[in-house]
């Protein structure tokens, strides 16, 4: 018994030093900035004047040019410079910190924002040649779980960058990460086109943006245990937790209800492909296409190849439930059944045909381009053959003919570089100063340092071999 109180006494330091050592490295006191100087830079980030509407003006043209060519390198770098997380960071901590004003200002900053962005991109759009909805563009307008999980996990990594002693690099990243800027922007696209349902899509992708990022610097702050403000008297202090309160869940309740929604779409989704894939494997049959809808929880599966028999699709639509389908509805469509939704199945084949082909044309007009540059600097030389043999025949009569090639110089290093070769052929001996002046003429005419020059003798024919010739 005195052996195990001895082990356990000594196993207690031990324990102790890994928790310290753990709580220290996890800790998020020991390089945190003050109070007074984290509030201060939040709030220098709420303000939308001067400079700053300027600012959010030109990313926003940044950002419409990105999604117009579908550029996504464009678009990073239009999130980069918008000044949007400003006042939402800023009305995460008045909700934190019971500063009513505060709340008030960022949020109007923030309606400000989002209207001159709506605005301007839509003037953009209506004025843009390029009306179709690229990839880029698409994307932001079907908002699903993960964009939640994105908004609130960059939220909490940015609010925890604001928080530290020296600034780190981390609000750059959030911004690209929770991405601001296209969704209001592809909102402006909808606007313009007259595609509402895009307007729909991308403002509720922004609002989930904007709420979970607020969220999470609500929850940073409180975490933090920035000193909270106080109030006049316990009136005004009621009034305004109560307004606040009813701020937060004004916004928080709508968002999580639409995340639940987001969530069981997804995981209907999920369930319906995991099902497809494992139920619809079968020689001789292929799939198609599919449709989900989460609402209607309909399935749709068109089918080309043998047809099922109709206990085989009675025996499939019997195992949904096994697959937490319950309660869905499943339509296939196959050869032979009237319902084929012919139109559905020539969309998607054709879309899958051209963003393969799309892809394939791309590389090979890359290939294309690199191999007509190559081509065209090959050629550049030989084009001038002709006037190079006219000029040095002009100057040198004693040359009998030239050749002209290109070749590659293999260093021992193993690199290579590309030269143009030039040998005259003539019927005496060229002086070393001609051959000089030969060398740096051609340098200067073939526009290149990388030449290699060949001086060969080709001595006359005599009269009897003329003679020779002339009998035969």
């Amino acid at each position: 018994m005195s052996n195990e109180r001895h082990h356990e006494a000594a196993m207690e330091p031990a324990l102790a030093r890994f928790r310290h050592s753990l709580a220290h490295r996890f800790s998020l006191f020991d390089d945190k900035a003050a109070d007074e100087e984290i509030e201060r830079r939040i709030r220098d980030g709420v303000d939308l004047s001067g400079a700053t509407p300027w600012i959010l003006i030109f990313a926003i043209f940044v950002a419409s040019v990105g999604l117009n060519v579908n550029s996504t390198a464009v678009i990073i770098g239009a999130m980069l410079i918008s000044p949007l997380m400003g006042p939402i960071m800023g009305a995460g901590l008045g909700v934190a910190v019971y500063d009513f004003d505060l709340v008030k200002r960022a949020l109007t900053n923030l309606a400000i924002a989002t209207l001159i962005s709506l605005v301007v991109s839509a003037l953009y759009f209506f004025v843009s040649p390029l009306h179709e909805a690229q990839s880029e563009l698409l994307a932001r307008t079907t908002p699903t779980v993960w964009d939640v999980l994105i908004a609130l996990f960059g939220g909490l990594a940015g609010i925890i960058g604001m928080t530290r002693q020296e600034k780190s690099n981390v609000i750059p990243g959030v911004a690209i990460a929770t991405a601001l800027m296209p969704p209001v922007c592809t909102a402006g696209f909808g606007i313009a086109t007259g595609q509402w349902s895009f307007v729909v899509g991308a403002l509720y992708l922004y609002t989930i943006n904007c709420v979970f990022i607020g969220l999470a610097t609500v929850i940073g702050i409180r975490v933090l245990k920035l000193k909270r403000h106080g109030f006049a008297n316990a009136k005004v202090q009621r009034q305004v937790k109560f307004y606040l309160l009813l701020i937060a869940l004004g916004t928080a309740i709508p968002s999580t209800y639409l995340a639940f929604n987001l969530v069981k779409d997804e995981v209907f989704k999920s369930n319906v492909k995991a099902f497809i894939g494992r139920e619809f494997t079968l020689e001789g049959t292929q799939v198609a296409y599919t449709k989900i809808d989460p609402i209607t929880r309909t399935i749709e599966v068109a089918l080309i190849g043998l047809p099922l028999s109709k206990s085989m699709l009675q025996s499939i639509e019997g195992r949904l439930a096994v697959a937490n389908l319950a309660g869905a509805k499943i339509v296939v469509h196959q050869t032979g059944d009237n319902r084929v939704d012919v139109t559905a199945l020539k969309s998607s084949l054709l879309s899958d045909l051209y963003s393969n082909g799309q892809e394939a044309l791309r590389q090979k007009e890359e290939q294309v381009k690199k191999l007509e540059q190559e081509l065209a600097e090959r050629n550049a030389i030989y084009e001038k053959a002709a006037d190079i043999d006219l000029e040095l025949r002009a100057q040198y009569p004693n040359i009998a003919s030239i050749f002209l090639s290109d070749g590659v110089d293999l260093h021992p290093d193993g690199t290579k570089t590309k030269l143009v070769q030039l040998t005259v052929r003539s019927t005496k001996s060229i002086p070393s100063a001609d051959k000089t002046r030969i060398e740096n003429w051609f340098k200067a005419r073939s526009k290149s340092d990388a030449v290699v020059l060949n001086f060969r003798i080709e001595p006359q024919p005599t009269s009897a071999a003329k003679q020779g010739k002339a009998k035969v």
